[in-house]
């Protein structure tokens, strides 16, 4: 798991800002409350995969009992997966572009529905009762109206706890883009993953004092009122 030390400033920042307190939410009211889980497939996760930060193994517990909080607490667990394979040759024309056609084409080829990279990884605690939102972009607020705010509007869900992977791509991309629709966002510290400290540290700083707020796995279940 990532070594959790957030630059000095950004804490200073965060505290200046809230008249000395951290953290932005202090309260959940579970029954709005949903866990996002971002991306943690094979493709994202499993050794050997492209695009694997390992990490993100190492995450899967607090994932796991956070979601178990949520659902006993009266909130929402919602998976959200990646599908890359698109019918038009088009889509996504700029990001094709700038990536080699090998790389683009194992891409395309591992993250379709089919894929060995689309489902998720094998020890996440999925249950019957959760929710799944395909994206097609780093933010799974992108195209809006998304399947994901979809799926929140209609839940009544006003609180988005973000866990997955990676911290500083779609993980970070789709809480800001929360934040910025207006959901309270939660970013969790030891439940998101990079390819290294550096880049989990410095997203976790910078989202804490513009976007929203930086929790761990401890304050979270406890603000759930599960433990």
């Amino acid at each position: 798991m990532h070594h959790l030390n957030i630059d000095r400033w950004f804490v200073d920042k965060a505290k200046q800002i809230r008249d000395g307190r951290l953290n932005a939410y202090n309260k959940l009211d579970a029954r709005k409350t949903a866990l996002v889980v971002v991306d943690m497939q094979n493709y994202f996760v499993a050794n050997g995969m492209p695009a694997c930060a390992p990490q993100a193994r190492t995450i899967v517990p607090n994932i796991n009992r956070l979601a178990q909080a949520t659902r006993m607490a009266g909130g929402t667990v919602i998976w959200v997966q990646t599908e890359a394979l698109s019918a038009d040759p088009q889509d996504w024309a700029n990001r094709k572009e700038a990536t080699s056609a090998s790389g683009w084409a194992k891409r395309q080829s591992l993250l379709s529905k089919c894929g060995d990279g689309f489902p998720i990884y094998s020890t996440c605690a999925v249950l019957p009762e959760d929710k799944i939102a395909i994206k097609y972009r780093y933010s799974a607020f992108i195209p809006y109206p998304s399947e994901l705010d979809g799926m929140l509007r209609e839940l009544g869900i006003d609180t988005l706890l973000v866990t997955g992977v990676a911290t500083s791509t779609c993980c970070e991309s789709t809480a800001r883009d929360a934040a910025m629709w207006g959901y309270r966002t939660v970013m969790v510290a030891d439940g998101n993953a990079d390819q290294t400290d550096a880049l989990h540290n410095h997203t976790l700083g910078k989202f804490l004092v513009t976007f929203g707020d930086v929790q761990s796995t401890d304050d979270l279940v406890a603000k759930l009122g599960c433990e």
